[in-house]
């Protein structure tokens, strides 16, 4: 069985924070893989990403290259609307049987977990690893068996940081992979 780590997320753009994450969690934590499964629109969002979607998978596919842990997927984009994540699992174990997923997310959000949709089920039928956050304490629930918490490095870049720091004309070349050009 083959274990990947599924980081959904609007990449947006994707910046060294994600990687170094995604590859902490495959030299530490026995991840076989990570997909970077990029999502076209997070229902839990009203505002769509600023850059489109094409661009976002190109990026990553940019930055992962030659890295073996590594793949990108457009796999929400052939699903249909709204891209719930319980769906998205239940359509990859469906087209990958002989894979078992796990769910990546930010102790931000685990902290709202119990208002995403279905997230019952979600707990019960898939892995989720959970990485540490500034600002958000979480302690592992008994109740959630599935649920583990990653002893990542603490790591506080955000897409939201980048595309701010863009817009403000700062030189973010060190924060960015080189797959990623403005």
């Amino acid at each position: 069985m083959i274990s990947v780590g599924i980081f959904s997320g609007s990449f947006d753009p994707v910046h060294i924070g994600h990687l170094a994450l995604a590859n902490y969690l495959c030299e530490y934590e026995a991840l076989d893989e990570v997909w970077f499964l990029v999502t076209p629109q997070n229902p839990r969002k009203k505002v769509n990403p600023q850059f489109p979607a094409a661009q976002r998978l190109q990026w990553i596919k940019d930055s992962i290259r030659n890295y073996p842990h590594f793949k990108v997927s457009d796999f929400e984009h052939h699903l249909p609307e709204p891209h719930y994540t319980i769906n998205t699992l239940r359509a990859l174990q469906a087209q990958y049987p002989g894979y078992e997923f796990s769910l990546i997310i930010g102790a931000d959000n685990w902290t709202g977990f119990d208002q995403w949709y279905d997230y019952d089920s979600l707990l019960k039928e898939f892995n989720v690893i959970v990485y540490p956050r500034k600002g958000y304490d979480c302690d592992p629930d008994k109740r959630y068996p599935r649920v583990r918490f990653s002893q990542a490095p603490l790591i506080e870049i955000s897409s939201t940081f980048i595309r701010e720091s863009l817009r403000k004309g700062r030189d973010l070349r060190f924060f960015m992979p080189e797959g990623v050009k403005f």
